[in-house]
């Protein structure tokens, strides 16, 4: 099974692939791959573009060879603003798409405490594509304690 999770930076997405995905699963979450490609010391959230460059390549590949594996292992994926194209691939694999949302005024809190300026510029797509119908909450999932 695919599972796409889904929400606003800061919202728990890794939390909640960390409460339900089990050692035998894949994971794929471009923070978690970011931080294994950079050097020590590296931020969790904050990465150079090269880094990022470097680890959206990588990434593409997982997703491509984790879609084959779909029917073996169950596939978790972090996209946090699936677009219609990604959307419509992710149905014809029968995923099942996880919003992850605890609401915009913690995740603005959040997003202030934990990481840089620019992701409060992100908040704000996220909540406005989700008020204008592109995305819909699947679950109220709370993440871990902040």
């Amino acid at each position: 099974m695919l599972y796409v999770i889904t929400g606003p930076p800061g919202a728990g997405k890794s939390s909640w692939i960390r409460a339900h995905a089990t050692a035998r699963d894949i994971v794929i979450d471009l923070d978690l791959m970011a931080l294994a490609m950079a050097g020590p010391g590296a931020s969790d959230h904050d990465h150079s573009p090269e880094l990022l460059r470097v680890v959206y390549r990588a990434r593409q590949a997982a997703v491509h060879e984790a879609e084959q594996l779909v029917d073996r292992v169950d596939v978790y994926l972090i996209h946090t603003m699936p677009q219609a194209k990604a959307l419509a691939r992710y149905r014809r694999l029968r995923a099942r798409i996880v919003v992850v949302d605890p609401g915009e005024a913690v995740v603005r809190q959040r997003v202030a405490d934990m990481r840089q300026p620019e992701m409060q510029a992100v908040v704000t797509r996220w909540y406005r594509a989700h008020r204008e119908g592109q995305s819909r909450a699947v679950t109220g999932q709370a993440s871990r304690d902040w």
